[in-house]
């Protein structure tokens, strides 16, 4: 079609007026031009189609089992043999919990049993569940129980004396033997905290003859088996092969044991080893910089998963000393075959997800690693506790290639593949609904297209790490060219250094953070701001910039002296001018300052009506009225309006406020209204519409005028389209001129938070 395409053009040429113009030469290039033309872009949309990603169908929060008043943990799961159930540990409630995932889509609570202790760990035998539960009173008498649960019936058919403190329990693939890693873990305050501290621990087998009654135990002692601490071994985590061979880590003593399940011996095992760390972050100090090293750190691997009969996967969380920032994949003999160096770290450093204030810790803190083969594809996944995230890795000719990150709760525990419906789980265990957190139970379907997550992720730097963000506060389009989807974002007071970061926006990829613009003063100094609003100004002249102050008093009436700023900012990031609000409106803040900006030119003079949005009310204001100040650039003044806000009607409380304003034209405004709430409390996320036409605002002393508004749409659908919880801090709106509109969220630097930013394209939902 595209020969005779060409071939029409060209007698088209002939019989027109234009024909005179072109040669002989020109027909010879036009046919070298058919030649070289490469196919459509159709074969790349086809590459796509056949690629298959995982993408998030349903989250179930855990205190649907319970009570949600109750704290809750998910933090092993497993599935029934028909895979049609999940079945979960909750050490909190001192449950094994249950979820029917009939419509994987659609999860539905099915009840708990419950155990008399904590329970550790899960695994599946036929219609019974065997449920590893911690009993122990003390660390100097470990003991525990095997828990067997008809699934059916939901009732513990029989007791096991586990002689010991248990972790992991895996059962093995030909339904013959469970292996239970007996850890009887050491008091980390007791002297300095390291082993050796007796008694040690163990493995045990249950060989799974008949019926439970029938059921047996065997022990392996591994005593003197590991290098370090070899008194102490502390059996954390196994996983079992085709051929019955229990692949089992010691962590704590760095080693990796495998144990031939049939005989009840140790075949072979190895020092997990170390590893050189270059490039990373190894200071807390509220700043990403990948520019650090650590030399000789021990692996020290938690969850180990067998990727075949002749090779395993470890996670290398790390204990005592070590931690190596990612995981590592082994031959059978101890051999590394694969490590990723830091890899993993700038994985998750780029889409926003790296946790600062684990970086003289262990990092990304990798914990769970789980193996799945969908069809012919071959999937590695591991699971990062700290970032909470899941990499997603193809096996190709046995070396992994990452095809993903999947956004999970906070600690994402286990992981789960179930093959057979294309399914993969995730458990993950911290719950605090003050700081809206909730357990839950993420379900991902495998499908074919390209990833939905993440939404936002940066280039590298000239040094080849990724530019760093996290806690994205504010957001502004350049408006100046519509066909260009460039936006500009910033990060809070999460991070020092404060910085403008520029981003491309594509209608079917993730925007790019393509140039980061470091603040700096009148002196050329690094600030260190709370921005929460910016917006690009006209004619090229750089931004505007709000940064939230604490006001005068805090809550308690004790003094602070951060005050609310107005910036204005050259597109080098330096800072031109500081305004400042009048003191008779500085003293009347508490908290909740500015958290928004919009400017417009000002009709009658060549300056700027910069409109500046507080988030909550102060100090004399009316309930459910906030300010919108106004900063005339001609005169310097201050004058306010009040703008009415919703009442909280969230059933955990919290307040309602303003988290942005945008210019729509000159007299028009968009701002977001949201509640303090996130997940299943979440009530208030919504974009109001206002004008100030004909109304005057008034300085401090002055009745302000009231604004009327119009509401325009309730974000928490949008919210969980991708079928998470609702992320609580929507905290930026940007509006390109032809009406196109983004919304961003905050991810809090992944602190106390999952780390998930939402960048979303929500339509073009307003005429500039």
């Amino acid at each position: 079609m595209l020969f005779f395409h060409h071939v029409r053009r060209v007698l088209q040429l002939r019989q027109s007026s234009q024909w005179h113009r072109y040669s002989t030469f020109v027909l010879i290039a036009w046919t070298i031009t058919i030649v070289a033309t490469p196919l459509p872009a159709k074969s790349n949309n086809n590459r796509h189609h056949h690629q298959r990603t995982f993408e998030r169908i349903a989250t179930f929060p855990i205190f649907l089992n319970t009570d949600v008043n109750k704290e809750t943990v998910a933090e092993i799961v497993v599935a029934s043999k028909s895979g049609k159930h999940l079945i979960y540990t909750d050490g909190k409630t001192k449950n094994i919990g249950f979820v029917n995932i009939q419509d994987p889509s659609n999860p539905q609570p099915d009840g708990v049993v419950p155990v008399p202790g904590e329970p550790t760990s899960v695994a599946v035998k036929g219609k019974y569940a065997l449920a590893s539960v911690n009993t122990s009173q003390d660390f100097i008498n470990p003991s525990g129980l095997l828990q067997v649960i008809n699934i059916n019936t939901r009732k513990i058919v029989r007791s096991i004396d586990l002689n010991g403190q248990p972790d992991s329990i895996a059962v093995s693939p030909s339904g013959k033997y469970a292996a239970i890693a007996i850890e009887n873990e050491r008091n980390e305050d007791l002297g300095d905290g390291r082993p050796p501290q007796l008694p040690p621990g163990f493995l045990m087998i249950v060989d799974l003859n008949g019926t439970p009654a029938n059921w047996t135990t065997r022990t392996v002692d591994l005593v003197g088996v590991p290098d370090f601490f070899p008194t102490d071994p502390e059996v954390e985590y196994i996983d079992i092969n085709n051929k019955d061979i229990a692949a089992v880590t010691l962590q704590e003593n760095n080693h990796i044991v495998l144990i031939n399940l049939r005989k009840g011996t140790v075949v072979r095992h190895w020092n997990a080893g170390t590893e050189d760390l270059m490039n990373i972050d190894v200071l807390e100090n509220d700043l990403i910089q990948l520019d650090g090293s650590l030399t000789d750190v021990p692996r020290e691997p938690d969850a180990v998963t067998w990727i075949s009969n002749k090779k395993l996967a470890t996670a290398d969380e790390g204990d005592l000393d070590g931690g190596s920032r990612g995981f590592t994949i082994f031959n059978k003999r101890g051999k590394v075959l694969f490590k990723p160096g830091n890899s993993v770290e700038h994985v998750v450093a780029r889409i926003g997800h790296y946790s600062e204030n684990r970086s003289e810790n262990k990092g990304n803190e990798p914990e769970g690693i789980e193996f799945g083969q969908y069809g012919k594809d071959k999937f590695l996944f591991v699971g990062s506790e700290r970032s909470n995230v899941v990499l997603v890795y193809k096996l190709l000719k046995g070396k992994p290639h990452l095809v993903q990150v999947l956004p999970a709760g906070v600690g994402p525990e286990g992981l789960l593949a179930i093959p057979k419906r294309n399914l993969f789980i995730v458990a993950s265990e911290v719950d605090d609904r003050g700081d809206k957190i909730r357990s839950s139970i993420s379900i991902y379907k495998l499908k074919h297209g390209k990833p939905t997550y993440p939404t936002i992720v940066s280039k590298n730097r000239r040094n080849g790490t990724p530019i760093p963000w996290g806690a994205l506060s504010a957001l502004a389009a350049d408006t100046k060219r519509s066909f260009i989807n460039r936006m500009y974002t910033a990060y809070d007071s999460f991070y020092e250094q404060s910085r403008i970061f520029e981003m491309i926006v594509h209608p079917k990829h993730p925007a790019i953070i393509r140039k980061e613009i470091v603040l700096r003063d009148t002196r050329g100094d690094t600030v260190n701001l709370d921005i929460e609003g910016l917006t690009v100004r006209s004619y090229n002249k750089g931004f505007w910039v709000v940064s939230e102050g604490a006001g005068s008093v805090d809550d308690d009436n004790r003094p602070v002296t951060s005050k609310n700023l107005l910036l204005n900012v050259k597109k080098n990031g330096r800072i031109v001018k500081e305004i400042q609000l009048p003191d008779s409106v500085n003293n009347l803040q508490r908290r909740f300052g500015f958290e928004g900006v919009a400017a417009v030119n000002n009709h009658y003079t060549d300056s700027e009506l910069v409109y500046v949005a507080f988030q909550r009310e102060w100090i004399s204001d009316p309930d459910d009225h906030v300010r919108i100040g106004r900063y005339d650039t001609a005169t310097g003044t201050w004058t306010f309006f009040y703008y009415p806000i919703d009442g909280p009607t969230s059933p955990n409380g919290g307040w309602v406020g303003l988290s942005e304003i945008v210019a729509l034209d000159h007299d028009r405004f968009a701002v977001i209204e949201r509640d303090n709430q996130g997940g299943p409390d979440a009530r208030i996320k919504k974009i109001y519409e206002f004008s100030v036409d004909g109304i005057e605002p008034k300085p401090q002393g002055e009745t302000f005028p009231v604004l009327s508004k119009t509401f325009v749409r309730d974000l928490i659908p949008d919210l969980t389209k991708d079928n998470g919880f609702v992320l609580e801090k929507v905290e930026g709106l940007a509006v390109f001129r032809n009406g196109k509109t983004y919304i961003v969220t905050d991810n809090d630097g992944v602190d106390n938070a999952s780390g998930e930013t939402q960048l979303m394209n929500i339509g073009k939902i307003f005429h500039r």
